[in-house]
């Protein structure tokens, strides 16, 4: 049995991470001490790496609780009902990163324009642009 401040090593979070994970019923632990000391068996500490790893790769804690629920009654779930999740995700990646473009075009824009030399900003095209798109 882990202590939590083991399990938390274990499994790459933080004390607190975990604390919070148990009041929200997604990784409690197994069992407490007599004095209430939260104990971690290695079923809980590898439900904490399979979080750990979702949350790395992107699931927010909904998903992540779906797919834990999944885990735990794989017979009453398809491979269909996992990769459905997943392709949620990847959806939402691809918009992240049409738009982190988008962010990407305007800024390399507003670089491009800027003559970079040692005068005053006083006549900088960068701040003016960035006045001129709040209508200043």
């Amino acid at each position: 049995m882990f202590r939590i401040k083991q399990a938390a090593t274990l499994s790459g979070f933080s004390v607190d991470t975990l604390r919070f994970y148990d009041k929200q019923e997604l990784a409690s632990p197994s069992m407490r001490s007599a004095s209430g000391y939260r104990l971690y068996n290695e079923d809980d500490i590898d439900r904490l790496r399979f979080i750990r790893h979702a949350k790395d790769i992107g699931f927010n804690l909904d998903s992540v609780r779906e797919l834990l629920a999944i885990r735990l009654h794989k017979d009453q779930s398809s491979c269909e009902d996992v990769k459905s999740l997943t392709a949620e995700k990847l959806s939402e990646i691809d918009d992240k990163i049409r738009e982190l473009q988008q962010m990407r075009a305007a800024v390399k824009r507003l670089h491009d324009n800027c003559c970079g030399g040692a005068e005053s900003a006083e006549q900088c095209t960068i701040l003016q642009a960035l006045d001129s798109v709040r209508g200043v």
